[in-house]
């Protein structure tokens, strides 16, 4: 779980990021989810954008997939999400406490 300090400076690492991923009219799926997973091995952030097509918000979207790949959600804005999953072997993100 994270703290407020924590998610807010992942807040600001993730300001600049574009969309990675977008999720459309049929949710999220395994494959998806499993791409993610690989994303986020590799960069541990991840801001992915919901399509207005589809059925579920922001925050369904990223809950959906936080709790299949053990990720963390770091932030809904309007039709995008921030997701945290930190490499336990190979950390790139320095954040305090963690």
């Amino acid at each position: 779980m994270l703290t407020s300090k924590q998610r807010a400076e992942l807040k600001a690492l993730a300001n600049p990021l574009e969309p990675s991923f977008q999720i459309g009219k049929g949710g999220v799926n395994d494959a998806q989810a499993a791409q993610i997973d690989d994303y986020l091995r590799v960069h541990e952030l991840i801001k992915i954008r919901v399509l207005e097509n589809s059925l579920l918000t922001a925050r369904e979207a990223a809950e959906d997939i936080a709790e299949r790949i053990g990720a963390e959600v770091v932030q809904c804005i309007g039709s995008k999400a921030v997701l945290f999953k930190r490499n336990k072997k190979e950390p790139k993100i320095r954040v305090k406490g963690l």
